[in-house]
């Protein structure tokens, strides 16, 4: 048995903390793989928001969602079309400090979309942020990051740096990679933490 890819660690680590009726982000909704992820996870009493600055993206994270069939019912995702950066100002003020998970899957919009439209370092480190302030204690925030493609690897080194500064009492952050291949594409998690003493 091999190790999970970075994808599928990020949703093992956030189906661990993630239960029904819980508030989740998908902070780069993209294809919808992750918003699709957090919405079973969630339920049908859960709250999704899913952010992204394309309504291509919109459009294929509906019909995705649109598309599933079986299982337990689905909560409403509410499909936000704004920057990352903006969530804490567009997420309902209650649900500050209760937010259990938010995913980043960060770069470009694959299948065949105009790949020079990326996220960005300073709106990543500020949703970041946004995140933290957003989560409740023992809540996660995965960020699934590409360093192969144009502008990766400096969003990558910045989200790293970020999440290696962050003050112990606040956070713990974990790195989840391949070591042999550099431009492989790999996940680092912050978990907030229970306490601040």
């Amino acid at each position: 048995m091999g190790f999970l890819s970075v994808l599928s660690m990020a949703h093992k680590w956030i189906a661990e903390r993630t239960s029904p009726g819980d508030i989740v982000i998908d902070a780069t909704a993209g294809t919808g793989v992750d918003t699709l992820v957090l919405a079973e996870l969630a339920g049908a009493k859960g709250t999704v928001y899913s952010f992204d600055i394309q309504q291509e993206a919109l459009n294929r994270t509906s019909e995705r969602l649109s598309a599933r069939t079986g299982g337990s019912m689905l909560p409403e995702v509410k499909l936000v079309l704004n920057n990352h950066a903006q969530m804490a100002e567009i997420v309902d003020p209650a649900f500050k400090g209760r937010v259990s998970a938010v995913m980043f899957n960060l770069g470009y919009l694959p299948g065949g979309a105009d790949q020079t439209v990326i996220t960005e370092p300073s709106s990543t480190l500020s949703a970041l942020d946004a995140a933290l302030t957003l989560l409740r204690p023992g809540g996660i925030i995965t960020c699934v990051l590409y360093p192969g493609h144009p502008g990766g690897a400096d969003e990558a080194a910045s989200v790293e740096a970020y999440a290696s500064s962050l003050p112990q009492r606040l956070a713990q952050a974990v790195v989840y990679r391949q070591l042999q291949r550099e431009e492989s594409p790999y996940l680092i998690a912050i978990e907030k933490k229970f306490t601040y003493s």
